[in-house]
């Protein structure tokens, strides 16, 4: 088992997207099996199953279980970490999600700010605390306040980073700001962007990698760029970082993971369709996707049909 002094939290980490079967019922376990595969041999240091862009909320608590033990066994044969979404607005939720993916040998766990209670900092440090008091396995905080609606104050994150489980933080705010004031008051806390675009300048403040939508698409690149800044080669990781930034801005034209899965659709990596309350691209969406992929010279600008089949593509069906 994975100790929190054991896993290094930096570099490329893939927000792996959940690929449905067609009628969007089930995962498709052998699309996700190829999406590991994938994110190997583009080099990442790991993926994060079952988060945000995994559809989380979307999960049965038997969907997620069978879901983060496939990714394990496949992520670890492949040689890379895998850390398990394990947030919840509710506590004693968050610490059973903890709990499994400590037995189900994940080698960390991303904790998002539980959402739609508001809680204040008190309450968003005993959750925290909480949480990481019930296995040891190391955790990354997410703090994103744009889709949890509160935001961890950088006093209650120094708080929170004298716990030995807690060892890093995925910040996607989009403030750099915060990201400084993060990494000047807690050194010992790995700092990772919530955000692609975002990526570069956090690591100009002391940033150590990213948690990486774009990486389901472009792994190496966003590799590459992260192994480039972590080799003190800024030229290096400037240039990469401007053949990523239109790219990484189409990602979230639409609500996350809506355009990431048209532009793997479009790539003929078909996840199937996205499970209610997301629903598929819109045609404008799926035009932007396709020329930033054709921009990122991972699509033909000739390449035909794939888009029609995206906007005729159904959201998961209303069952009776």
């Amino acid at each position: 088992m994975p100790t929190p002094a054991s896993v290094s939290f930096r570099g490329a980490f893939t927000a792996i997207v959940t690929p449905f079967t067609a009628d969007g019922h089930a995962i498709d376990y052998g699309a996700l099996r190829e999406q590991i595969r994938r994110q190997a041999a583009g080099g990442v240091t790991g993926i994060v199953v079952a988060g945000t862009t995994g559809e989380s909320p979307t999960l049965s608590e038997g969907e997620y279980k069978q879901l983060l033990t496939r990714a394990v066994d496949a992520g670890h044969q492949e040689g890379l970490l895998v850390i398990a979404g394990t947030g919840s607005n509710s506590t004693h939720h968050a610490v059973e999600l903890h709990k499994l993916a400590h037995a189900v040998g994940a080698d960390g766990s991303l904790s998002v700010n539980p959402y739609y209670n508001k809680p204040v900092q008190e309450g968003l440090y005993r959750h925290f605390m909480t949480q990481a008091d019930s296995a040891p396995l190391p955790i990354m905080l997410y703090n994103i306040p744009g889709r949890s609606g509160v935001a961890l104050s950088t006093d209650t994150i120094e708080r929170l980073a004298r716990h030995e489980h807690i060892v890093a933080i995925k910040e996607a705010t989009g403030s750099t700001d915060s990201a400084s004031e993060i990494t000047q008051r807690c050194p010992k806390l790995a700092l990772l962007s919530g955000d692609d675009s975002m990526t570069l300048p956090f690591a100009s403040v002391g940033g150590v990698g990213v948690v990486s939508v774009v990486s389901n698409v472009l792994p190496a690149k966003v590799s590459a760029l992260c192994k480039a800044f972590l080799e003190n080669r800024w030229a290096d990781a400037l240039a990469i970082h401007r053949t990523l930034y239109t790219f990484s801005r189409a990602m979230f034209i639409e609500t996350n993971p809506i355009p990431v899965k048209a532009a793997l659709r479009l790539l003929g990596q078909d996840t199937g369709v996205l499970r209610l309350p997301m629903t598929e691209a819109q045609p404008a969406t799926v035009a932007k996707v396709k020329a930033a992929l054709v921009e990122a010279g991972v699509l033909s600008a000739g390449a035909g049909g794939a888009a029609s089949a995206i906007e005729a593509q159904p959201t998961t069906p209303v069952r009776a």
